[in-house]
């Protein structure tokens, strides 16, 4: 990803937190399959409340805005406090454990609701994983996954 679209999405993150009367320093990380952007500062707690609602809103503004800009596949993710990241990683653990669950049992196991990023995450856990298969199921920006046998 070029070095000019990650300084317009931190331009962007920096301009929205600032629009929040948010005093935050914006990082930004290559990954392999986007950005991550770290907030932090005194006033990073105000990001996180509400499980983190506004941390989401933010990261969803930011994929609409340069989605065009990003190649195919890449997202950008805007993280604080390393609450997504640890977040992210509970995801895989608690998508992971329902894998073997449905491999042992062969009983479908649902998931959720989870938001479009999140749902993100688990498909491609259980995409790693022979055997098993996930679909999103509801209507909304809230949706199950359902994890089946294959």
């Amino acid at each position: 990803m070029s070095n000019e679209v990650s300084q317009r999405v931190v331009a962007m993150v920096s301009e929205i937190v600032a629009a929040m009367g948010l005093t935050l320093d914006a990082s930004v990380e290559p990954l392999e399959d986007g950005l991550r952007v770290d907030l932090a500062g005194a006033d990073s707690g105000v990001l996180l409340r509400r499980k983190a609602e506004a941390l989401d809103a933010i990261q969803h503004l930011v994929n609409t805005a340069y989605r065009r800009l990003l190649p195919g596949g890449h997202r950008v993710v805007i993280d604080c406090q390393n609450y997504r990241r640890q977040r992210d990683q509970e995801l895989r653990e608690i998508a992971r454990f329902l894998i073997d669950k449905v491999k042992s049992t062969g009983a479908p196991q649902e998931l959720g609701p989870l938001n479009s990023y999140a749902r993100r995450l688990v498909h491609l856990e259980v995409a790693a994983v022979d055997g098993v298969a996930s679909e999103s199921l509801g209507d909304g920006a809230l949706k199950l996954v359902v994890i089946s046998p294959r």
